[in-house]
This record gives structure tokens, sequence and C-alpha cells, in this order.
């Protein structure tokens, strides 16, 4: 790792300046993308090696990284494999070939999967200095040897199959992801050799956690460390050589066929392909001879490059299990969200609460029970007529499922739009489809062609003067599980041009009609490009002018060559742009003549930077009440702006934009606990300070209640004040499709991330 920077103050977040200008027609101008996700997941690997956090959470970051990297093998190196077998001629941004992007990818990967076995190690031996010990099968008293025997007939012996491959039992199909186990055998009744395999099932645990012993340590036991001891049980009348696991990788991605009619059943067939996707690496623990790798590599159609030797820890994404051991003296402190005070003063009545003024949820500081709470609220209320909303991803016994099944079951129409090309999900989606159509559930599946991303939620309600809509709009998924890790946003409105916006959209998710216009809503793919190309390009000309500009954004991912090229010249204009951007970020900040005004930051901490946020000075210096601010289900990447359907929506309330201008947006520029410095040259030093300045933005979000949550005590205005921000913001959004084809064209997308 670099040298962290020592910088307590924003200040010090000025770019390194590269001596060797590069222009804005040289593809150096770009960091490649793949590597720039993989400088992601190691700043994610070295949160496991910063000692402020608890143990058994920086094992938990070690679990996370392989995670994630089992993802990018899977989806992001199986594309560019699959682009170099089908002699692509193809070129990244900044000018690499996909062979190019292969060579140099596989090897940050292995880089990063060895990275990773030697933080686990390390890990491991501070478990054992806090008595958990993680021991090998040389290790266990004959109770514990015991134990495990019993454990082992009865609840592991009835679901393992072994095999022993000949003419009449070829080598059977290995599923992705799948741990295996080779070996050699020998029958010893005529000294016939086999090489044996042993398929492990998925649910099987990667660790067993045995009593503890008389000292009060806890010990836990690989499970192939188990496996190892009942080979002779498996393989009765053999002798078993040179045992060792393998696991392999296979190429993920469900592409779409264009001529597709029934889109669930399209999908119940291309999950079923993706285990039999084609191979993409293996990882090989060391016990494993050579000669029985080159023979799995001939099996799978791999070469000795894709091979990765592993020591014994073959899948480290199972250290997760360790991490749930009871020992909270070694975990984060626990963290309860707050109930907003804004909802609280109405008695939980979430109608009231909107009616009287709009609101944000600050998740996972804020509980995303109000979010459940409103729709449960819609469900029970005899007034509500109608709901619609949108479901790319939730959890299982969603409470927002339960909702809607409740609703129409009372007789209320309910249109759910459910996103069946959610990665990973969309086998649940399917699920969750069926059985709210059994319910009365009007279920649409929306584009073939586009992925539907957007967050939003309305509910029609018969009021004493006339129909009313309350809408939500989010930034992050309508999960109760993952929004108490990541940090998003749910911004709450009655405002009837808001509500007239979300109208429209549904209308054109369920029926491709494509309104005519919006009044304030911008939408992918219809014009939120020209949104922001619009409000970039304005602080471009205010800068030209002499006036007062400047930007500020946070999102996941910074990837859309337009839209860097259009910060670029921004940045040559003089405007000073403040980025913080959590993974992928392919811009170059701090180059002389480029980017020198740009500065890129990324937040790495207890919680998943999720939020999507964007502000522009708009004739002012940041930050003030005169800056356009916008919330956002994109990010800046050509999938979201040109292939899913997204929102991007202003905010004019007074309270919220000063709630996520001044708190929200300041507070990260001012994070030194947790930010990442970006540098000219692509790499990531860590950005610290004295102890007593440093920040947290983590930390001060759990503890400080934000200023549209506050309440009566917080509010800036009483009654039903809207307190709409006035200025360029109240312009008309003309809707201006960029899609020739609506529903024709097929969409091969790759890429990670909600």
């Amino acid at each position: 790792m670099d040298k962290p920077l020592t910088a307590p103050d924003r200040d010090d977040l000025e770019p390194l300046l590269l001596a060797e200008q590069i222009g804005m027609d040289a593809p150096e101008r770009f960091i490649n993308r793949e590597i720039s996700w993989l400088g992601f997941n190691e700043r994610v690997l070295a949160e496991a090696q910063r000692e402020q956090h608890p143990l058994l959470e920086r094992l938990r970051f070690v679990a996370i990284s392989a995670t994630n990297l089992e993802e990018f093998i899977m989806v992001r190196f199986a594309g560019l494999k699959a682009q170099v077998r089908a002699r692509m001629d193809t070129h990244s941004p900044e000018g690499l070939t996909s062979a190019q992007q292969v060579a140099m990818t596989a090897a940050r990967v292995r880089d990063l999967q060895l990275r990773q076995l030697e933080v686990w190690h390390d890990l491991r031996n501070e478990l054992k200095q806090r008595n958990i010990d993680i021991i090998d099968r040389s290790e266990l008293s004959d109770s514990e040897r015991q134990h495990l025997e019993e454990t082992f007939e009865t609840e592991w012996l009835p679901v393992l199959t072994p095999i022993s491959v000949d003419p009449s039992h070829p080598f059977p199909f290995i599923r992705n992801l799948a741990v295996s186990m080779v070996m050699e055998l020998t029958r010893q009744s005529d000294n016939r050799r086999f090489t044996g395999l042993l398929m492990i099932p998925s649910d099987m645990p990667g660790f067993i956690r045995l009593p503890r012993n008389p000292k009060g340590h806890s010990r836990i036991v690989p499970a192939a460390e188990v496996l190892h001891i009942y080979l002779d049980h498996l393989f009765p009348g053999f002798r078993v050589e040179n045992p060792g696991f393998f696991q392999l990788f296979r190429d993920s991605d469900i592409e779409l066929a264009e001529e597709a009619e029934d889109l669930v059943r399209l999908f119940e067939t291309a999950l079923k392909r993706r285990t039999r996707g084609d191979s993409v690496s293996i990882n090989v623990d060391d016990r494993v001879p050579d000669h029985l790798v080159t023979a799995l590599l001939e099996e799978f159609g791999l070469e000795q490059e894709d091979c990765v030797r592993m020591g014994r820890d073959i899948n480290l994404a199972q250290l997760s299990e360790i991490c749930d051991i009871d020992r909270p003296e070694l975990k984060f402190q626990p963290y309860e969200p707050r109930y907003p005070d804004r909802v609280r003063d109405f008695d939980g009545d979430c109608f009231a609460a909107i009616r009287a003024k709009d609101f944000v949820i600050h998740h996972p500081f804020e509980s995303f029970d109000v979010v459940v709470r409103f729709l449960h609220q819609a469900a029970a209320d005899p007034d509500v007529v109608a709901i619609k909303q949108t479901l790319y991803r939730t959890s299982n016994d969603s409470p927002i499922i339960s909702a809607l099944k409740q609703a129409a079951e009372a007789g209320k129409s309910v249109t759910a739009l459910v996103e069946l090309k959610a990665r990973f999900d969309e086998e649940a989606n399917i699920r969750w489809a069926r059985d709210m159509e059994r319910a009365g559930v009007q279920v649409v599946y929306g584009f073939l062609e586009l992925k539907t991303h957007a967050k939003v939620s309305l509910v029609a309600r018969r009021e004493a003067g006339g129909m009313r809509t309350y809408c939500h709009f989010g930034t992050g998924n309508y999960h109760p599980i993952t929004a108490r890790i990541y940090t998003d946003l749910s911004y709450f409105t009655d405002d009837v041009e808001f509500a007239q916006d979300a109208g429209r959209l549904f209308n054109y998710m369920t029926s491709y009609a494509v309104p005519s216009a919006m009044n304030r809503l911008s939408l992918a793919p219809l014009n939120m490009r020209e949104t922001l190309m619009d409000a970039i390009n304005g602080e471009t000309a205010a800068a030209r002018a002499g006036e007062p500009s400047g930007i500020w954004a946070k999102m996941n991912s910074l990837v859309d060559p337009e839209i860097i090229d259009a910060l670029y010249v921004a940045s040559q204009a003089g405007v000073k742009i403040e980025l913080v951007i959590r993974g992928i970020c392919c811009l170059r900040p701090g180059i002389k003549g480029l980017s020198e005004t740009i500065s890129v930051t990324s937040i790495i901490g207890r919680f998943l930077e999720h939020s999507r946020i964007c502000c522009f000075a708009n004739g002012a210096t940041l930050p003030s009440r005169q800056a356009r601010v916008f919330i956002s289900s994109a990010d800046w990447m050509p999938r979201n702006i040109n292939r899913r359907v997204e929102t991007l929506i202003p905010i004019l309330n007074e309270t919220v934009h000063q709630q996520i201008l001044d708190e929200i947006m300041m507070t990260n520029l001012r994070d030194t606990a947790n930010t990442w410095v970006l540098r000219s040259d692509g790499s990531y030093v860590h950005r610290t300070a004295e102890a007593s300045k440093s920040i947290s933005s983590h930390q001060y979000f759990m503890e400080n209640p934000s200023l549209s949550g506050r309440g009566r005590a917080g509010s800036s205005g009483k009654g039903k004040g809207k307190g709409k921000i006035k200025g360029k913001n109240k312009v008309k959004n003309n809707i201006k499709p960029n899609l020739a084809n609506q529903t024709g064209a097929e969409v091969k997308t790759r890429g990670m991330g909600t």
C-alpha cells in the first residue's frame, strides 16, 4: 500500500498533478474500468488490515472482498474472455484490446487472491490470540473426532456422492462456484487406478464449530479438514492419494434473445444455463499434484494461466461464517437506526407527515421501517385506491411484497413493475412475481431491452379535496436487509407535479408510452443524459464568464466517456469539481491542463456507500440555497444512462435541499477516517488526519439526526409550507427520446452493482 496522505482538511484534497500532460484526444485520459474496479476491491480488503476495526469485522471485509471478486470473475472477466474467444475487434475507451485487458486483469486478480490469503492468515493468528482457534485435523482431540464422526455419519454422508471416473462413469458436470475434491484412487482388489471426485453440496458449511475446550476457547475446524478424515468412509476398498480441493468459475452473465416472447420463461431457462456457462478460471489447493491439475484444466478447457494455487483455503467467501460467532466485543457496536421524529410527530401517520412537509430518510442511519410503514399504511387504508411500485431487489419474506399482496386482496388496484434482470436475484424475483399475481397484483415485467432500475412508489388516496398522490423516490432498493448496511436516500412528497411525473413514468414502464413532457423528473434512457450534460455545461459557461461555478457529485461508479469528457472541459474552464466515487472511476483527476481542478475520493467503511447525489452551483458558490441538487437511482455509466430506466429527481424543498447539500454532501467531502484519494496515475492513498481532527461521516450520521427528520423541534417551517427552491429548477422537463426502437434492439449488458 502507498504511504497514506496526511490531510486533515478538505484543502488537502488538492490533486497531485502529473508532470506529463494528457490531451482530450488521448485514450490515456481514461482509467481502465476493470482495473479501477479491482482497485475498489483492494480498498475493501485494506479495511481488513485497519486495526481501528474490530477483529471479526476485519475478517468480514476479507469475506466481502472474496465474494466481490467471485462476481467480478464470473461476469466482467468472463465477458472479456468471451470477447477474446469470439475474436472481437473491440477496444476499451483507453485503447486496450480485449486480449490486453484479459492479460492485465488476470495478473491483478491473481495478486488480489493471494493478498486475500495473506490477510486471512494474519487474521487467523490474531483470532487465536483472542481465543478463537481455527484448527486443522491434526489438532483434534479424541472427543472432538467422535463429535465430528457423528455429524459426518448423520448429516453429511447421506448427501455426499463419491465418483470414480472411468469410461462408464465419465467426468461429471461441475457447477459454477462449486467446491469439489479430486484425488487418485487405487482399488485394492486389483490395483486398478481411477480419478476420484467428490462434489460438495452448495449448502454445506465451510466451517464446523466444535464445543468449547476446557479453557473456554472457541474451536473451529474447516469442513475440508473433516472430509479428509473420512475419505475411507466414502471410498471403501480404495487407497486414496493426493486429495485436494478446487473451485471452478464459469461465465454467469445472461444474454437476452431479441425474439423471446415470454420473458419469465426466458429467464427460467437462462438461470439453468447460468450454471453451465463457459469455464473462466479455477482455484486449486496446493495439495493437488500438478498432473491432476493438468487433467482438470484439460477437462474444463482452461490454460495454466487460468489456474490459481490457493494454499488450503480456496473459498474465502465462506469466512463470513466465522464472523457470526458470538463475540460482541470483536464486532462493531450494534446500531439501531433512528425512527424520524418527522413521522413520530404524526403518531406514525406517513400520509399526514408528508402532507405537512416533504422529507427525506437517510438510510441506514434512519429506519427503513418508514418505507415499509408507508406501504402497509396504504394497504390498510380504505381511502387508498391504487398503489404502483417498482421492484428491483428485495428480501426473502419481504414486507414490501406482503403489503402489495395485502392491498390487492383488499380490492385496491395494485401494479408491481418487477425487474427480472437483477443479476443473481432473477430466480427470487420470478417467485415473488408469481406469488403476487396469485394475490391479485397486476405484475408487469418491464422492457425486454432495458433494465428497470428506478426506485419509485406511488399511492393514490381519495381525500376531501379530491385525489391526492403520495410518492416515494429512492436511490436504493426496496430491501429491508441491505437498507441496514447501504447508505441511501428515501424522498417522500405529495407535490402534484412530482405525482404527475411518477404516473407518467409508470405508464411508460407498463405500456411503452413515452411521455411527451415531464414536470421535474428526468428519465433514462430518455433525457437524463441531456439534463446532466446541460447542468455540467452550464457550470462550464459560468466559469468562462467569470461567475461562481462548482460541481459536487456522489455515486458508486463514474464510467461514461461523454460525461467524463464534459467534466474535463469544465475543469479546463476553471470549475472546481469534487467527486465522491465509491467504486469504479475512469476519470483521471489532477492532470495539468485537463483535470487539475477535479478531486476524486472514495469512502470505504462500516457501511456501503450507495446513494447517488449531484449538485451544481447554479450561479453561486457551493454550498448555497441557489444550488441545483438532484438525487438519482443511476450511476454515471453508459448502461445506466442508455440501457436502464432510471430517475433523476430535483430537490426543491428547502429543508431537504439543505440536508442533502449542507449535511450529507459536506460531511462526505470532509470525511478523513474512511476516505481514499484517487491520484492521477489511478492509484489510491488513504486520507488520514490527526486523531483530534479525524472525521468519520458514518459516525457523524449515526450520532446526529438529519435535518428533515427532526420533526417539529427541528422544522424550518410550519404547517404545509413546502419551501421549494426557486430559479432554474422550475423549468419544465421536455422529454426528447434517444431510443430509436423502444422494443426491438437486443442489449447485452455486463456489469456490477445496483
